[in-house]
This record gives C-alpha cells, structure tokens and sequence, in this order.
C-alpha cells in the first residue's frame, strides 16, 4: 500500500484498516468521512505520535489546519488537553463531515474541537499552549514559529514548500541544499531565542517533507 498516494480515502478503502489499533480506527473515521488523501492520514498520524512522546497537555493550537485532522488525534493521544483549535483563512465545509466522523467513534471529543476560520495572525497563543502545524506553505511555518516564540509556548512543524528567494538560508546552500539550509537557521532561531530544539524526521516514504522540528522553554 503507497502511503503517498494523494487519493482520497473513502468507503472502498475501509477495508486497508481492518485492526483495533487507535491508528486503524482513526483510519477508518476518515474513510466514512471521504474527505482526505491517504497521503495526509499517514502525515498526520507520525507527526502526531512523536510529538506527544514530548509534549503532554495544554491547548491544542492547529494552524494552517486543512480539515483539522491534527487537532483531532492530538486528543486522542492525549485527553489531558482540554480542547483544540483548529485555524485557517478558509475552512471547508467537508471539515464537518470529517469531525463528526471522528467524534461519532470518540464522544468525548464532542465539543472540543473549534474551527476558526481567521488569519492566523489574529490568534492568541498562549504560554501553556501547544502550536502544531502540518505543511504550513513556506513563509507560514515562520509566522508559526514566530506566533509560538511570542508567548513562550511549545511548538512543533512540519515543514514544506520552502521559499528559498524569501526565506533566509544563512549563506549555506554552499553545503547543503537550500529548503533544508532554511530548516537550519529556523531551528537557530529557535535556539537562540531560549528555545531547546528536537528534530525528528517522519518516515520517508509518506513525503520527502518530512523534518520535524519542535521546541519548547525549559
């Protein structure tokens, strides 16, 4: 099965997560909804994991969120987070159809997800929240990054589609390429504005997109 596959999990595919694991049943939640490619089920899913073996509780802050999948297994994985925001300029209505499906298996998830469809930069982040982001495009991984840094809160991205004539590559790209030179110097500046960094790595064959860089205030 090629988990990179940007076609959309419906119905016919209920059949690929036939387990009682969380992941095959948050699996089959997005097939019933018909909403997503396989491709962003998996993304979300290794973000997610990794990120909660570092970071428990606090407000879920999802940012440039598509269909809001992240806000939704960021409490599964841990229910000590009271609720989660979900944010973007534009949120679709298939969001709905993805959430209820969710919710419809996890009733304890009712009422804790809320779409806001904002520029993100009219969100208040807070110290004790958790700001994720999943393929914020380009310059938007550095506004989240610099929304988190704002209110010393806990942060965590996956990045994509690296602007290389905006973004700024730290002279590097004579060593190393230019989107992962652009990863360096955000994890620097993270680093030297009191942040300690981790940096994970995905899987592969999911998206070559795939560091990971989290950090957070000791």
């Amino acid at each position: 099965m090629k988990k990179s596959t940007k076609n959309r999990l419906t119905e016919k595919e209920l059949v690929l997560f036939p387990g009682n694991t969380l992941f095959e049943k948050i699996a089959r939640s997005v097939c019933m909804a018909g909403t997503l490619p396989r491709k962003e089920l998996y993304e979300t899913w290794e973000f997610a994991r990794r990120v909660r073996r570092k970071y428990r509780g606090g407000r879920i802050v999802d940012l440039a969120c598509g269909h809001g999948l992240l806000a939704h297994i960021m409490l599964l994985l841990d229910d000590s987070s009271p609720e989660a925001i979900a944010v973007d300029n534009k949120i679709s209505k298939n969001v709905y159809n993805l959430s209820d499906s969710i919710t419809e298996t996890w009733p304890r998830l009712k009422g804790r997800v809320h779409y806001i469809e904002a520029p993100m930069q009219n969100i208040r982040v807070f110290n004790d929240d958790l700001v994720v982001s999943v393929h914020a495009c380009g310059r938007l991984t550095d506004e989240v990054i610099d929304m988190a840094i704002g209110a010393g809160a806990r942060l965590a991205v996956l990045p994509c589609c690296h602007d290389i004539s905006r973004s700024d590559t730290g002279g590097l790209e004579g060593w190393i390429n230019g989107p992962l030179a652009v990863d360096v110097i955000r994890a620097h500046h993270l680093r030297a504005k009191g942040y300690t960094i981790i940096t994970r790595k995905i899987p592969g064959d999911i998206t070559p997109k795939n560091r990971l860089l989290m950090g957070h205030h000791e």
